[in-house]
Formats: C-alpha cells, structure tokens, sequence
C-alpha cells in the first residue's frame, strides 16, 4: 500500500514538474536575428539598425532575445550566416543590406516556417517580404539647405553603388538645391563600396579641391564628414547625426529610424499573423527625419526647413513633382504631376544639375 502510494506521489511530482517545464519552453523568448553589412560603430547606417534592434527588444523586453552578426560581406558569406539563423530557429531574420537580397531568397525557400525580411530590395517570396525608407524624402530638404548654404554654387556626392535607392537620394538632392538655387549644381564619386573610409574620404577631399563647399554622401563611415570639418566646408551627414565628428561642418544628417518598424513585425511574428509585404516608410511613418540643425543656418531657412518637414509627414510636399527633368533634358514628369512608386523603384539616370557621368553597368 504504502508503496502504491509513494508511486501516486511521485507520479504527481512528475506531473507537476513536467507542466512547469511545458511553461518554461513556453515562456522561452522568440529568437530573432540580424545582418549587417558594416561594423555597428557609434554612426551610419548599421548604426542606425541596430539602435532599432535594440529599441524592439526593450519594447518586447523577455519575449524575444535577438542576435547579430555584424560586417558581413555581400556573398557567399551572407547565405552562410542566413542558413545558420534558420538552422538555430531564428523566427524572424532581417537582413539588412541590398547586395544580400539574392541569397535570403535562396535560404527562405528551404526554411517556409522562419520569416525572412529584407531592407532595400526587391524580390520577395512565399515567405520573405521586403522593407525600405523613403531616404529622398530628408534628401530633397537637405538639398535644399545646401542650395541656400553654398557660395560656390558647387555640391558634391560620395556614393556607393549606382542602384534606384541611390539614385533617389542624389537626385532628390540636387532638385531640392535647384529649388532655391538654379545655378546650383552637383558632381558625383562613386566609391564601389558602402563602407570604405579610406576611399569615402579621398573621394570628399577630391569633391572640395574641385570647389564643392558642402559636401554629402550615401556610404556608411563618418569620413566625408570629417574631410569637410578639415577642410573648412559644410557637410550633411546621413544615417545618424554626425555633428560630433564635424561641429563646424555638419548642417544637419538624414537619419533613419527603424525601432517601430522592427518592433510592429517582430510582433505580427510572434502572433503568428505576419505575411510577406514591401513596405517603404517616410516621414508619415518616423522612419525619417533631420538631426538637430547647425546654428549656423539662418533662421529663415530653419523655419523653412521645418515647413517642409511637416508637409512631407502631411504627404503635401512630393520631392518627385513635376517638372523632373532628366540630365539630358528629357522630361520624365510633367508640371503638375508627380512620379510613381513604381517609377521611383526604376531610377537609372541623373537629373539636370548633376555633372557627373553614371557609370555603365
């Protein structure tokens, strides 16, 4: 009896552990992973991903536990380290550069249950959708700044790879400066890589001995910045507020945030209602806006600047209106009118204003 008895209890003991342990696993956080494309440093655009990283996971503080793998090379690398999240149970993984677009699409097709999102690109699949920030929307109002700023009536770009995400940001630039000073014009250094300090500063420094007084640039690393508070010219940074590595120079960056974003996917996953979408947020969405403008900008055009903020949140100010005038002098949009989505996805070509000529693919 007594025996039959010790087994009843042991038999509940077992019982009883056994459910803690069921809410235990239940309770074990979501793993979610991500890749960057450049080391996370204290600036720029892996930077800035990894501030919304974190920013999810504080709002989802104990649901999820997120991991990262930083400086990444755009190859055979990015599947390897995509399969490993997969393969370690990752329920979300975001990838964050564009030349990693071709093999997330290879390593979500092996793994239908993970969800797979990738920044800047666009091809998507059963379960892999694709999200983006409308970066030209803050490029038209700093182009803008630096078409009032200029004396020399010379620009210059850094930039990294000739793809439409690029191309919207230079020439958004250039017709936002055009827009207040049409002697403005706009001289481009393609650099081949999205971070390189060493050539971003050799290409800012050759932009300024040819008479660019504010220089900008869409690659990841601080050095244009830095170039300019050396040489004594204005620069706009993007990515993050850089005004520490140029206090002089810096009139203001283009920053993004993705804090929301990450934090509105991660939670649709979680739920099991996340579907594969493009998403392409601007400032309606937070996902842009300026840092903290230099003093040194007159007040009118800070009060301008801060008009033009809010009719793009408003979605009344559209950087693409009519007329758009192609380098060649093409009109590709007339008065009147505004250029699609679909259109802007395309971009392959300069506006007027730019000198420079686009590299042959």
């Amino acid at each position: 009896m007594k025996t039959r008895i010790q087994r009843f209890i042991t038999a509940g003991l077992l019982a009883t552990l056994a459910g803690f342990s069921g809410a235990a696993a239940a309770a074990e956080p979501a793993s979610i992973g991500f890749i960057y494309v450049s080391p996370i440093g204290d600036a720029g655009w892996t930077y800035q991903h990894d501030q919304g990283r974190q920013e999810m996971e504080k709002n989802l503080a104990g649901k999820v536990k997120t991991h990262y793998v930083e400086n990444v090379a755009e190859g055979a690398d990015a599947e390897r380290v995509i399969r490993e999240m997969a393969e370690r149970g990752d329920k979300a993984i975001f990838a964050t550069s564009f030349g990693y677009m071709n093999y997330m699409l290879k390593v979500s097709k092996k793994y239908p249950k993970t969800a797979f999102l990738h920044a800047t690109g666009y091809k998507m699949g059963k379960n892999m959708g694709i999200y983006n920030a409308r970066f030209y929307q803050g490029r038209y109002v700093a182009g803008v700044i630096a078409g009032e700023m200029s004396k020399s009536n010379k620009l210059g770009y850094v930039a990294a790879f000739p793809i439409p995400e690029v191309l919207q940001g230079i020439n958004a630039f250039i017709k936002g400066a055009r827009s207040v000073n049409p002697e403005a014009t706009l001289s481009v250094i393609w650099v081949n890589s999205w971070y390189d300090p060493g050539k971003e500063r050799e290409a800012a420094l050759t932009l300024i001995s040819q008479g660019a007084d504010v220089v900008t640039h869409h690659t990841d690393s601080t050095a244009v910045v830095q170039a300019a508070e050396e040489k004594g010219v204005y620069a706009i940074g993007y990515h993050s507020d850089m005004s520490k590595y140029g206090p002089n120079a810096h009139l203001t960056a283009v920053t993004h945030h993705w804090g929301d974003y990450y934090t509105k996917v991660v939670e649709q996953v979680l739920a099991g209602t996340w579907k594969p979408e493009s998403f392409w947020g601007g400032y309606k969405e937070g996902m842009i806006r300026l840092a903290p403008l230099n003093p040194v900008i007159p007040e009118a055009l800070q009060k301008r600047v801060a008009q033009m903020e809010a009719d793009l949140k408003a979605g009344t100010l559209k950087p693409f209106a009519g007329p758009v005038v192609t380098q060649d002098g093409k009109t590709l949009v007339k008065a009147g009118e505004v250029m699609s989505d679909h259109d802007l996805e395309k971009m392959n070509y300069y506006l007027e204003g730019v000198t420079s000529k686009l590299p042959k693919k």
